[in-house]
């Protein structure tokens, strides 16, 4: 199923949203590093569902615990097992939609790969499985955190409401101290109502989540399959409702001219090697530059809304599909801590393979 991502720091998550429990096995983690149990729960509480009124209110504590690889509060080099039991399922809200396909699920997909499926909640395709990936994520960060490396994401924009600063412009220590997830404070304000008022509406919305990673040195990546940015893509897109990555300028630097857009070099005071500007978002030929590596992640509105939609059942009959449950009306708010998560699983797995080659 494609459970297992990561070349030298490789993780495999496992569980369904209405199973006994979710986890992921971490194999490739060094020894000797200190193990933050309070970072990585910190992590998972902002993930966690429940935290405010624009969340969904399934209540889940996303208390973790350590099965493996753990001694004495250090990493031993072994594979580090982690596990998330369940406490709020409700299987019964899904019994309705037992045979029918969900318009912009994975409903339809998964009968047709495996012939079944898991229709509680979506089973394994559901959004809880990222909790997982958040706890190993929190590890990889505490890697990363040893060389000075920083990741920040942070909702950049909700429906049409954009946040039009640069991160240079924010005070990214922000980002978590309201529930939209926005640095920016009047923003972020604004961003809250939006979604407030559409989730009262029985709809939903999506939006851009802007991520920026810090420190990284040049010389991280593979200059050709193995591109540093085609893996964050790769990590991003794996993302449940993600539609959309784009690095540096992106789509923008599509208007601009070559004399516009590429970046000058040039040797600062400590004798790096810098460029003036940093449309290339920190990346050039698939390899860091050390520049801020910078990325937005684009999410469709959530696929569960209130409002009845025609849809098929499995045998092809017409159907009208009524929401019911618990669903978030915007993913970008617990999203934030799963793209910094995933960015740190692509960065430490490069770490390592740049530590292997000597």
């Amino acid at each position: 199923m494609g459970s297992t991502y990561g070349k030298i720091f490789n993780i495999s998550t496992f569980g369904e949203s209405h199973g006994k429990a979710i986890g992921v096995v971490i194999d490739g983690c060094p020894s000797n590093l200190d193990f933050d149990e309070a970072f990585i729960q910190e992590q998972l509480d902002r993930r966690k569902p429940g935290q405010s009124r624009i969340t969904t209110q399934r209540k889940e504590g996303d208390s973790f615990q350590v099965l493996s690889g753990v001694f004495e509060g250090k990493t031993t080099g072994t594979p580090i097992a982690m596990v998330i039991f369940n406490e709020d399922q409700r299987s019964k809200d899904y019994s309705h939609i037992a045979d029918s396909f969900r318009p912009s699920h994975a409903d339809y997909t998964y009968s047709a790969k495996y012939g079944n499926r898991d229709y509680r909640g979506g089973g394994r395709s559901s959004a809880r499985e990222t909790a997982a990936r958040v706890a190993a994520g929190a590890v990889a960060q505490q890697v990363l955190k040893g060389l000075g490396i920083e990741i920040n994401a942070y909702v950049n924009q909700v429906g049409r409401l954009k946040l039009e600063k640069s991160y240079q412009e924010l005070d990214l220590s922000k980002t978590y101290e309201n529930a939209a997830r926005c640095p920016d404070e009047d923003m972020a304000q604004q961003m809250f109502d939006y979604i407030d008022k559409t989730r009262k509406k029985g709809d939903s919305i999506g939006g851009v989540i802007s991520c920026v990673a810090k420190g990284v040195p040049a010389g991280w990546g593979e200059p050709v399959f193995d591109k540093l940015h085609a893996e964050l893509g790769k990590a991003m897109l794996s993302i449940n409702a993600v539609k959309g990555f784009d690095y540096g300028s992106g789509f923008d630097g599509t208007e601009l001219y070559g004399s516009q857009h590429n970046d000058e070099f040039y040797t600062d005071d400590q004798g790096n090697v810098r460029t003036k500007t940093n449309h290339a978002g920190g990346i050039l030929g698939g390899i860091s530059s050390g520049e801020d590596i910078y990325f937005r992640v684009a999410f469709k509105p959530t696929a569960t809304i209130m409002v009845d939609q025609e849809s098929v059942d499995k045998d092809g009959n017409a159907i009208t599909v009524s929401g019911k449950g618990r669903h978030d009306p915007c993913v970008l708010p617990r999203a934030v801590p799963i793209v910094e998560a995933m960015a740190a699983l692509v960065l430490v797995d490069f770490y390592l393979r740049r530590k292997a080659e000597g």
